[in-house]
């Protein structure tokens, strides 16, 4: 757990409890697009505002289970700024296509933080009811069609399926921005396996440079000690993997004839 989403986990379900003791005060909090001058606050406090209990659960099942490797990927205030942002798309886009229905629910912004998730691990998989895996970035497809699908149609009442591709929608814009802005630093992080798998790798490459620098080059021809300079010079200025195969197979074999 990372702390920005233990705050949000704590927010949601102390509002939840608060405007299920105090029904008005949930309707004070909500989102109404037509009534937006007299509750301009709505805009962000609908997004701590649930309906029901599975309402609720589900978004903050979303938010534990993809919220903390974000927030580590991104930093807290940037995780934060894509939250709150994706939240505010959902209200833009309730505003453009839905603007008579009072919108609850932290959906918008929950549906950021999914395809921000999709966006960096696009092919972690994601298991459906904790059996069926999918991959997130089919997740957030399937999902995005469902909600263009069922908003259009007006099937699914009672869900907010606009605030929902508002949410994809900021929370895409908001990556872009930040990638454009600061293209190093929004590269994907590893998953633990590729962390392991490269680091098996820098071992063996270490190793085999071992090998290849105690060749013997005063034992060998003119021209084979110039091409092997040559390559292990490369190896040494770009690294292991700059090599091709077969300037590594050379290598290999001058060093297992030593």
């Amino acid at each position: 757990m990372t702390p920005w989403v233990v705050r949000l986990l704590i927010a949601n379900v102390v509002v939840f409890f608060l405007t299920a003791a105090q029904p008005r005060l949930g309707a004070l909090l909500a989102l109404w697009p037509m009534g937006i001058l007299s509750q301009p606050w709505g805009v962000v406090t609908y997004m701590f505002v649930h309906a029901n209990f599975w309402h609720l659960f589900f978004n903050m099942l979303a938010i534990f289970f993809f919220g903390p490797r974000l927030e580590m990927q991104l930093g807290g205030k940037s995780f934060l700024k894509l939250y709150f942002l994706s939240g505010l798309g959902g209200a833009a886009f309730s505003f453009l296509f839905a603007p008579h229905a009072a919108v609850v629910g932290a959906s918008g912004a929950v549906f950021g933080v999914l395809l921000a998730f999709a966006y960096f691990w696009p092919k972690a998989p994601i298991y459906i009811w904790g059996v069926l895996p999918v991959q997130a970035r089919w997740l957030v497809i399937v999902l995005a069609v469902v909600s263009l699908y069922a908003g259009i149609s007006g099937s699914g009442t009672g869900i907010a399926h606009f605030a929902h591709l508002g949410g994809f929608a900021a929370g895409y814009a908001y990556l872009r921005w930040q990638r454009r802005k600061y293209f190093q630093q929004w590269r994907p992080m590893p998953t633990p396996k590729e962390r392991l798998t490269d680091s098996a790798g820098r071992s063996d490459d270490r190793e085999a440079l071992r090998r290849w620098k105690a060749i013997p080059l005063d034992k060998l021809h003119e021209l084979n000690r110039d091409e092997v300079e040559r390559v292990l010079e490369k190896a040494l200025s770009s690294g292991v993997r700059s090599l091709t195969p077969d300037e590594r197979a050379m290598l290999e074999r001058f060093a297992q004839n030593n």
